[in-house]
């Protein structure tokens, strides 16, 4: 069962597959996962923005745990990055890092960017990866990237191509250094009262 099962997005993510549990769902590749899953999503007719928005994070979500990369941070505050909500950490001790996860973008690759930014200010060696289902924009978003107009984000992954399955290759690699963040401690030293 999708952790906070209650919610329209869980079930509706849940009964895509009738009784088959994410965890049993056969695929061959990353981008095979998400095209079963945003295929039969997309079958239903449900679509809005926001829910099409939460069944392509809630896809990732149970791409990232299928493939064992977890833990993972989702709706994450990282210290010290003020005013940001990033859709998905993975922390390492050498680096965080952020997938940004649109299924169309617009103008939010923007965000990303920005968002990106804030995160590499902070944490030197971060990573940032936009993560969405829109081909076009995904296209436009890689040639900004070569040209430098987009500065923060180390890549644009198309999920409908094997971007996808190139990026959990990636963070396989690192697969075993992922961990829970450490406390922060602000300050340290001898403290007088």
């Amino acid at each position: 069962m999708v952790k906070n099962g209650s919610s329209k997005t869980a079930k509706t993510f849940e009964s895509l597959f009738g009784d088959v549990d994410f965890e049993h769902v056969e695929y061959n590749s990353a981008k095979d996962y998400i095209k079963k899953y945003w295929d039969k999503y997309q079958e239903r007719g449900l679509s809005n923005n926001t829910l099409n928005g939460n069944i392509f994070e809630i896809i990732i979500y149970t791409l990232l745990y299928r493939e064992g990369l977890i833990p993972f941070y989702t709706q994450a505050k990282v210290a010290f990055v003020p005013n940001v909500e990033f859709d998905t950490i993975l922390y390492t001790p050498s680096r965080p890092i952020s997938l940004s996860l649109k299924t169309s973008l617009r103008e939010r690759y923007k965000q990303a960017d920005l968002e990106a930014i804030a995160l590499v200010h902070v944490h030197r060696r971060a990573k940032s990866y936009l993560l969405t289902l829109d081909p076009t924009e995904a296209a436009i978003c890689k040639s900004k990237v070569k040209s430098g107009e987009i500065i923060g984000l180390d890549g644009i992954v198309d999920c409908n191509t094997s971007d996808i399955d190139n990026l959990i290759t990636e963070l396989k690699s690192i697969q075993e250094e992922l961990q829970v963040s450490p406390k922060v401690e602000v300050i340290k030293g001898n403290l007088i009262q």
